[in-house]
């Protein structure tokens, strides 16, 4: 199965409607090279590639750059399939830099880093002072999705605190952090906010994004608004 095919299944998948309703979505990514593919569509068509076509797959995730926003999602999400962490890291790292939009970003997360977090930190430590804007994204994603419960230190807080950029997906990101870790660890967040010193937008969007949220007490709600600036 070469790449025409596979690119000749993704477009078998196609969702015009679906399609219009992703372009609105990211606007960094140009309409034309989206197709318009379902995610759940896109991760069992990763699966069913890694099972029945291993050397097609890891073939496709040897030619980058891609064209169309649903090539680089299949990437990311035949990435998902790997069970081997070397493998998994290496192909991550270099998919990473060819990221152009938050959604691709935020769907795929090797399952196999969760078996490897102290491994996986010492990259997560890296991406966050990239250039790269969604390798940054990434990294604090990660800190988000795997770190916020068992395997959080109070540490990692610091981490994102230090990043500092006039990028809007960086500091969406950063919000997002910062609101979910006061859901999940309140007492060693809440500092953070109470000294004001995140950037205005980051406190003020983790400040909505926190009220938003139904694990936080109204209570709380009332007291986080003191804190926006």
């Amino acid at each position: 199965m070469s790449k025409e095919i596979i690119l000749d299944r993704l477009w078998a998948l196609e969702d015009s409607p679906y399609r219009d309703f992703t372009a609105n979505l990211i606007p960094t990514v140009e309409k034309s090279r989206i197709i318009g593919v379902r995610t759940p569509a896109m991760r069992a068509l990763a699966k069913e590639l890694v099972k029945h076509y291993p050397t097609e797959a890891m073939s496709f995730l040897e030619e980058l750059p891609h064209y169309y926003y649903e090539e680089n999602n299949l990437h990311g999400f035949i990435i998902e399939q790997l069970k081997d962490f070397d493998k998994a890291m290496q192909y991550t790292e270099r998919f990473l830099p060819y990221i152009d939009n938050w959604a691709t970003c935020d769907t795929f997360a090797p399952k196999i880093f969760l078996k490897y977090p102290e491994e996986t930190l010492k990259h997560i430590k890296q991406w966050i002072t990239s250039k790269k804007i969604y390798t940054v994204r990434y990294g604090i994603g990660l800190l988000l999705s795997n770190y916020l419960d068992a395997l959080f230190k109070e540490e990692y807080l610091t981490w994102v605190t230090k990043i500092t950029s006039d990028e809007y997906y960086i500091n969406m990101m950063i919000a997002w952090y910062f609101a979910t870790a006061l859901t999940k660890q309140y007492e060693a967040t809440i500092p953070y906010i109470e000294s004001k010193t995140l950037s205005p937008f980051v406190q003020n969007k983790s400040i909505q994004k926190a009220r938003e949220s139904r694990r936080i007490s109204e209570d709380t709600k009332k007291y986080l608004l003191q804190f926006k600036l």
